[in-house]
């Protein structure tokens, strides 16, 4: 994950830094973020 980009959120696999990125609302990653904190609550 990588900040700077306002609003958006770049994700890409840390195995290959240079390659390409997954690009995503920031209001759409925090809900998946939010999801998955309460999926390991579950």
């Amino acid at each position: 994950m990588a900040d700077g980009v306002p609003g958006v959120v770049p994700v890409r696999d840390s195995k290959a830094p240079h390659g390409p990125a997954l690009a995503f609302a920031a209001a759409s990653w925090a809900e998946f973020i939010g999801e998955l904190k309460a999926a390991d609550r579950s």
